[in-house]
């Protein structure tokens, strides 16, 4: 049994949408578990380089690499330098998103387009990419017993309907179905494959709801457990599941939620 200080020690973790939010806090949690980060990013370029601060400040070891997860010659070459840097792959998390928000009469195709791209099409990218490299390396017994292991970063949307967003609901049903058919699919090759389907999490996405008393109130009214998420509880849950304490884990979603998906309207 792999016995080690640091759970991810002599590991390779590629985070997508790490320059903020649950993406930073994911890339930084799996470098303090020890791992090798890949960090990307598309358009902040300076929080990718906070991100980097964060890792480096903890004595960990990343590299930043700019890339559109949407469009499959950018992915081809966030994997490329990331073998290149590091030798190896061993942990990839699917977090890249964007939401562009309209009712669907008024929804236009950009909009559609833009966030299945990168909701459903650029985890698709990623993943196939990912499992060839895990499949081509193996299980190598002194790093993990899985050959490679795949987090996705879903939604309670991925259950949960809701209106005017028609795109972004589509994106996350989609990759609940993703994961679970690849999980089904990688488990003979020693691949685990996972998502966490978060609920309210305080990130700059949705600071006009949570920085305004009002808006904090509309959200604890969803949320039983009484508080807004941070992006650390989702970041643990993503060590763990990339850790060998979850080996007999894949195909699971696990909702990080409050109690979101309890349906709180429905208590009384």
């Amino acid at each position: 049994m792999i016995s080690k200080s640091k759970r991810l020690e002599g590991q390779v973790a590629l985070v997508t949408g790490s320059s903020s939010g649950i993406g930073q806090g994911i890339a930084v949690a799996l470098a303090k578990d020890g791992a090798n980060v890949v960090i990307n990013f598309h358009s902040d370029e300076e929080g990718a380089a906070d991100t980097l601060k964060e890792i480096e400040k903890t004595g960990g070891k990343a590299i930043v690499v700019k890339a559109d997860v949407s469009k499959e010659k950018d992915v081809e070459m966030l994997f490329e330098q990331a073998k290149k840097e590091f030798g190896r792959l061993d942990i990839l998390v699917n977090n890249a998103g964007v939401q562009a928000d309209a009712s669907l009469l008024e929804m236009t195709m950009d909009q559609w387009e833009k966030v299945i791209g990168i909701n459903l099409t650029g985890p698709f990218l990623c993943a196939r990419a990912a499992a060839k490299e895990f499949v081509a390396q193996g299980v190598q017994e002194n790093t993990s017993r899985a050959a490679g292991k795949i987090i996705f970063i879903s939604s309670v949307h991925d259950i949960i309907p809701w209106g005017g967003r028609v795109n972004y609901t589509t994106s996350k049903g989609g990759v609940m179905m993703m994961m679970k058919t690849l999980a089904q699919e990688l488990a003979s090759h020693k691949i685990r494959v996972n998502s966490i389907s978060p609920g309210a999490i305080k990130t700059d996405i949705n600071k006009q709801d949570w920085s305004t008393e009002e808006g904090k109130k509309q959200m604890l009214s969803q949320i039983p457990y009484g508080r807004i998420g941070e992006p650390e509880d989702i970041a643990k849950v993503a060590a763990w599941l990339a850790s060998d304490e979850a080996d007999y884990v894949t195909g699971a979603t696990i909702y990080v939620d409050g109690g979101m998906v309890l349906y709180p309207s429905f208590s009384e």
